[in-house]
């Protein structure tokens, strides 16, 4: 294949995954799934029939896309939002997993016959969830959950992969006849070094993007790049998690006031889109659809254990200690949906020239398949059956984001005039506004009115107030308007 036909194919191919899109909000199912479909009809098995089964190539180009996954994870997480649920996300995101792990290996080995060791390795890959495929179909259905439960499924999904990668990297060292006597001292290691490599990389990259300016526009993104990917490699190269490093490195940038963060937003943002595509899309290519039906009753078995018993028996495990009500522990277990971390540490499994009987790589791949097609169609419903759906303004998975208006020291909000209300016929001086809210400016009809203290509004008017807080300023504006002394 010439570039220039290979350029044209990634071209179509990334137009047809954006197009999908509208699909995939239609039925309910993450973007995402169709993303791995649309891989399969154009791998080696599929109606175009490119041969790919380069193993090696595919963890490379995972890897680094995951890098910029993790990283935009948690630049976009709003440490404000998620401090109240942090200690039941972060025990989900390590203890949990381990439980997620331990069960579906005790299932692997005791039910269906495998290893000890392929059990384990089963239980570790799988045992993280993909926060992409969650919020793809939260936002999809415009749910806005309550609880905080969006922050503790964000903070959760978000921070897991680092626990099963290191969990599976252990196991496959074991395997190889390495490492057996040594667990304690590498999970501390992969830990203690990720997280230090990842906070003294974000507080390094703060005190640059607080300080300094670029002369060209656009390098502070690529600034960020690099330190995204010089993270990874060091955490790395030291014996840590780079994964995790990542992901800490992302949540102090991301809750830090940094210069250009609404330009750094929308960039990785778009980034971590390209590499989502990218990831889901490649690991289609290298499926082999035909080997899949051999397989398919230990995936299905694997996937019902794991969606119905592991994961909720960890669930509860941890969530009871916070006194978590029984239906919404439900709803997080169920939440638990595996996605392309998994299918990558499969990927990984398969590289690491470990004797090994199973094609581990589609058995992971049909678990996370159906997990997805499953649970992610099922997961609004059940959060509409559960009364665990709020209004759009009370936070959920709207607000889990990092919200960067929220860094601003000022925020503004329209406010229509009607003819015979509050305002009509007043000037701006006897309104007896509180000081907190300012009239910044008025638009009346084509004509933009910048307000005095005699400046009187008429009904049409359309205000533009500006505040420190946008619910402050709406509760403001709601006092004043129902205070009989000032009407």
């Amino acid at each position: 294949m010439g570039i220039y036909t290979a350029l044209l194919l990634v071209a179509v191919v990334l137009l047809i995954c954006i197009g999908s899109s509208r699909l995939s909000y239609r039925l309910g199912v993450p973007v995402l799934f169709l993303f791995i479909v649309l891989g399969m009809i154009f791998g080696s098995d599929g109606v175009f029939g490119l041969p790919f089964d380069n193993y090696q190539l595919t963890e490379q180009v995972c890897s680094v896309a995951l890098v910029f996954i993790m990283f935009y994870g948690g630049f976009g997480t709003s440490w404000k939002e998620a401090r109240p649920v942090a200690a039941q996300a972060i025990l989900l995101a390590s203890l949990g997993v381990v439980l997620t792990a331990g069960i579906t290996a005790l299932f692997c080995f005791g039910v269906l016959g495998l290893s000890v060791y392929e059990s384990l390795l089963i239980g570790s890959v799988i045992s993280s969830t993909d926060a992409a495929s969650v919020f793809s179909i939260l936002r999809s259905k415009k749910l806005s959950l309550k609880h905080g439960l969006a922050s503790l499924l964000e903070l959760e999904s978000g921070s897991n992969d680092p626990t099963s990668y290191m969990l599976t990297a252990i196991v496959l060292a074991a395997m190889g006849g390495r490492g057996q006597k040594n667990v304690p001292l590498q999970l501390l290691s992969q830990v203690l070094f990720g997280l230090a490599v990842g906070a003294l990389v974000a507080v390094l990259a703060t005190a640059v993007l607080t300080r300094v300016s670029f002369e060209q526009k656009g390098l502070h993104t690529t600034f960020l790049v690099a330190v995204a990917l010089g993270c990874y490699a060091l955490a790395q190269l030291l014996g840590g998690n780079g994964y995790l490093a990542v992901y800490v490195a992302g949540i102090v940038l991301g809750n830090s006031r940094i210069l250009h963060k609404v330009e750094l937003v929308h960039f990785f943002d778009g980034i971590t889109w390209l590499a989502q595509v990218l990831i889901f899309f490649v690991l289609g290519l290298l499926a082999f659809p035909s080997q899949i039906p051999a397989l398919l009753g230990t995936a299905v078995a694997i996937t019902a254990f794991l969606s119905l018993v592991a994961r909720p028996a960890a669930t509860l495990a941890i969530l009871s200690w916070f006194k978590v009500p029984l239906r919404q522990q439900f709803f997080v277990s169920m939440a638990g949906i595996r996605g392309a971390a998994s299918i990558v540490f499969a990927v990984m499994a398969m590289n690491a020239g470990v004797p090994m009987r199973l094609d581990i790589f589609h058995i992971v791949f049909c678990v996370a398949l159906f997990s997805v097609a499953v649970q992610g169609t099922l997961l609004p419903v059940l959060a509409r059956k559960l009364g665990l759906v709020g209004d759009q303004e009370g936070g959920g998975v709207w607000k889990t984001f990092t919200d960067y208006q929220d860094q601003e020291k000022v925020q503004l909000i329209e406010l229509p005039v009607v003819q015979g209300d509050f305002w009509c016929g007043k000037a701006v001086r006897d309104l007896g506004l509180p000081p907190e809210l300012l009239i910044t400016m008025i638009v009346r009809g084509e004509e933009t009115v910048i307000p005095k203290g005699g400046t009187v509004i008429a009904g049409g008017d359309l205000l533009v107030l500006g505040g420190l807080g946008r619910a402050q300023m709406q509760a403001l504006l709601a006092q004043c308007c129902s205070d009989p002394q000032k009407k």
